[in-house]
This record gives C-alpha cells, sequence and structure tokens, in this order.
C-alpha cells in the first residue's frame, strides 16, 4: 500500500534540502510512527536468514527544483510530492494517521503542510512489466580484498549479478510476508538508465535511476512494488511506479 503525500513550504515559498536527504526522510518517517513500531524497525525489523528487512521505502522528492551548486542543495519551487510504501499495514496505518492529525511533517529546517494525501491505486501487474524509478536502485555484495579488507562492490544492470540478487532479495521479502517459497525467477532489464551516488551517513552508495523492464511471477512484482526493489529500502532505494 502507498501514501502519496503532496506537501508545501509552511512560512516560505521554496523548500531547501541538501542533496543527500534520504536521512532527513527517513528520520520524519520514524518520528510519525509508534515509538513501539519505530524501535521494532530500526534495532531488529523482519528477520531472515541472518537479513533484516525493514519493508518499506519511499520516493525522492518530486517536484521542480534548482540545485544550489555554491551550497550544495536543492530548491525546489511549489508543491512537492512524496510517496511512502510498505505491504505491513500497521506501518501504513500508523503513518498516515499521525500526519493526518498533525498536518505537517518536518525535513531539516523545512515545516511542510500537507495539502494532500492520497492512496494511489494498485496497478495492474503482468509478468512483464516497464518501470520507472522513483528512488535508486542499488545491488552490491560485500568482498574480500587480498589484503583482507572488506570492500563493496555495485553491480550495474548489465551484470547478471544484478539480476540474480535482485531474485534473492525479492524473494526473502515473498516469504517473510506469505511464509511460502516461490521457485520463478524475477529478472530486470535496463531500459534507459543512468548512474547516480547518494551519501548516507557518510557512505557511498550507488545506484541506477530510469526506466527498465521487470519480468517475473506476478505476486512477486507486486511484492518488491510495496516493499521496495533491492536493499536499503528504508534508506530510500528501490522504490519504482509501473509505466
Amino acid at each position: 500500500m502507498r501514501i502519496c503525500l503532496t506537501l508545501r513550504e509552511w512560512h516560505a515559498e521554496k523548500i531547501v534540502v541538501p542533496t543527500n536527504y534520504n536521512e532527513l526522510i527517513q528520520g520524519a518517517i520514524y518520528r510519525n510512527i509508534s515509538n513501539d513500531l519505530a524501535k521494532f524497525l530500526h534495532e531488529k525489523g523482519f528477520v531472515l536468514s541472518k537479513r533484516r528487512f525493514k519493508l518499506f521505502t519511499f520516493s525522492r522528492l518530486l517536484g521542480n527544483y534548482v540545485f544550489d551548486r555554491r551550497h550544495g542543495k536543492f530548491v525546489y519551487s511549489g508543491d512537492v510530492k512524496l510517496l511512502i510504501s510498505s505491504p505491513v499495514k500497521r506501518f501504513v496505518k500508523e503513518l498516515a494517521n499521525t500526519i493526518l492529525k498533525k498536518g505537517f511533517i518536518t525535513l531539516g529546517e523545512n515545516r511542510l503542510r500537507v495539502v494532500e494525501m492520497a492512496f494511489p491505486l494498485i496497478p495492474h501487474f503482468d509478468k512483464e512489466v516497464k518501470i520507472r524509478t522513483l528512488s535508486p536502485i542499488t545491488v552490491y555484495s560485500t568482498l574480500l580484498t587480498a589484503d583482507g579488507k572488506k570492500k563493496t562492490y555495485y553491480y550495474s544492470p548489465w551484470e547478471s549479478e544484478f539480476s540474480k540478487l535482485l531474485d534473492q532479495n525479492a524473494k526473502k521479502k515473498y516469504f517473510i510476508l506469505k511464509k511460502r517459497k516461490l521457485k520463478s525467477s524475477l529478472s530486470i532489464k535496463p531500459l534507459r538508465v543512468k548512474e547516480v551516488v547518494v551519501i548516507y551517513k557518510g557512505f557511498v552508495i550507488k545506484g541506477w535511476i530510469g526506466t527498465f523492464i521487470l519480468s517475473g511471477p506476478k505476486s512477486l512484482i507486486k511484492t518488491v512494488y510495496e516493499a521496495g526493489l533491492g536493499p536499503k529500502n528504508s534508506q530510500g532505494f528501490g522504490m519504482f511506479e509501473v509505466m
């Protein structure tokens, strides 16, 4: 289920955020759910095979902006949209109810009034869909160098590991939600994409934005549509829309 927020600066005409604002959005989400749920997601999450899943994701801020190179900030004019998605009903219910009652959210120094809250209809899923990213998709492995140090390697959509690891990640989310395993696999094909770099809490994360063809079981596509595609969803990665 998805929430689409239309946001407007309460006192100023523009919304100004740092280029790497994912942490601000994540913080706003945690502040608008109950302490119990926030603590569970932050400290534990849904565990499977020693991996932890938060099972929510969010988009970039969608709207008209210019990049202030001097100060390293995005300056948005007019309203912006923010989409937040999760297959966990309690998460969506708590978030929506709290934001509705407050009527605003805070992102950094911005106090943003909620002009509209909408719940987009779930799209029709086929075994093959064309998708557009609303936040970058990242796929990576942690490797050991010759001197024994850990190194993070980020895959490109043209490497076979990109699809393979996305499929493994999706099936784990599906099992957590449905308690069933799927044999059929998920695969992804890049159409028009470009690489982006996001700094999150001082760490460099590489991802890809653009359009892709996503193929696989409808139920698996629906799972990643709601929970996010690939890892680091709760940090603002892996959200997409069906074109």
